[in-house]
């Protein structure tokens, strides 16, 4: 497979988001965040988080994040073209009891931005049913609504899109199975690239839940021994490679294993040894900023698949690349799922789990393959390759679509102030 080159080598300076929004709950005092850090076509798209301790810092970084992953994905020749990214979070434990009348209250305050210019769906502490139950509670008809004016018809594009929701695989719904597809190509992709042999690879998983869990699935199939996962309640290991189909019929809803039912030869350990275990390819599928400066050291590996949404810290990542660690950064790595909705909306692929995983295995085969060669020609870590393709592909959406954005109208709702950048 030929690598498009960078045409030059790349750009890495952050430029300032579009919009951002800070919103205090009136109730709990509680602040939410939406961030708009580029509009294509007056649009923009980035999930939304729930979580204790989430920041306004945190949600930037998130929605710059989210405008490289719709721009790697862009093709001229696909009916869906790359929006705009944003984010959204809110300060709460998804489990305080009160969780659920403060996301009504968020999303009500929302409602111009969502109505007309963010697509969000679920991210850290969300589901999506969750969430459509609520916009249909403050009245909305969507959490992508605002993307409807872009389709040629979209009635239509809406029921390929539920239609593609109900599909099930293997007992999985489909959706929760397109991005471990992704990040499991992607790692695949690059054992490729540094020349070890699939069958003699060994991969650490951290996460269970459907991210987690469908990126072990799928190393699996490929003959990847996948020899440690974490969840919530620790790490389960067994040097010959557990049986992941077995595991992910113990799991529950959050990600959980039934200890009761491990096999011979499984053992439990303590939560953060996922760290310590030697490997060839490293999924952090689950929390940000887990790997530090500090605990970088701890880790034997290869490839590092970021699964999760920036779960290395700069230093760390530096340190790792010192060392000779390939670190396919989030915006690469978790890509597909993102791509997979619009994909689908637009009409590139049908309502089919055959289309959907050829289409994400060529696209994330193609993408990392371009990443890893431009790494390798220009002497460079991969995420500032892969922020080269993107920077020649927003290039390309603005010399298409212009460079404007669109204002992002009214402040919405009490106890909301708007920054503009």
């Amino acid at each position: 497979m030929t690598a498009t080159p960078l045409s030059t080598p790349p750009l890495t300076g952050a430029t300032q988001p579009h919009l951002q929004l800070i919103w205090t709950d009136p109730v709990t005092g509680r602040r939410g965040f939406v961030v708009i850090d580029r509009l294509i076509r007056g649009v923009a798209s980035g999930g939304l988080r729930m979580r204790e301790g989430c920041t306004l810092e945190e949600v930037r970084g998130l929605a710059a994040g989210m405008t490289r992953k719709e721009a790697l994905h862009y093709d001229p020749d696909n009916r869906y073209i790359p929006l705009g990214g944003a984010k959204g979070g809110i300060d709460c434990s998804p489990h305080d009891p009160r969780a659920r009348e403060i996301l009504s209250r968020f999303l009500e305050a929302m409602r111009c931005v969502l109505e007309h210019h963010w697509t969000t769906g679920e991210d850290l502490g969300l589901r999506q049913d969750t969430i459509d139950e609520v916009i249909t509670e403050v009245g909305l008809a969507s959490s992508i609504q605002a993307i409807y004016p872009l389709l040629d018809d979209d009635a239509q594009a809406r029921q390929r899109l539920a239609d593609a929701f109900a599909i099930d695989v293997d007992g999985v719904a489909l959706p929760e199975l397109v991005g471990g597809l992704g990040v499991a190509e992607s790692a695949l992709t690059a054992l490729d690239v540094i020349g070890l042999p699939r069958g003699s690879a060994r991969a650490v998983v951290q996460g269970f839940g459907s991210m987690g869990g469908a990126t072990a699935r799928y190393l699996a199939q490929a003959g990847v021994t996948v020899v440690a996962v974490a969840d919530a309640h620790g790490v389960i290991t067994n040097p010959d490679g557990l049986d992941v189909e077995h595991l992910l019929r113990t799991r529950d809803p959050l990600g959980g294993i039934d200890r009761t039912r491990l096999r011979p030869g499984d053992r439990e350990a303590d939560g953060d040894t996922w760290l310590d275990i030697p490997c060839d390819i490293l999924v952090p599928a689950a929390v940000s900023y887990c790997i530090d400066a500090v605990n970088q050291t701890r880790i034997d590996t290869r490839i590092i698949a970021e699964a999760a949404n920036m779960p290395t810290l700069p230093e760390a990542e530096a340190a790792l690349h010192a060392r000779g660690v390939q670190v396919i950064p989030d915006f690469v790595a978790n890509s597909a799922t993102n791509a997979w909705w619009w994909w689908t909306l637009f009409g590139d692929i049908g309502a089919d789990a055959a289309q959907a995983d050829r289409k994400v295995r060529e696209s994330m085969r193609r993408i990392t393959t371009d990443m890893l060669t431009n790494a390798r020609q220009f002497g460079i870590t991969p995420r500032d390759a892969a922020l080269g393709v993107v920077g020649n592909k927003i290039a390309a959406i603005d010399a298409r679509f212009g460079t404007g954005g669109v204002a992002a109208g009214p402040v919405p709702g009490g106890g909301t102030h708007a920054t503009a950048l």
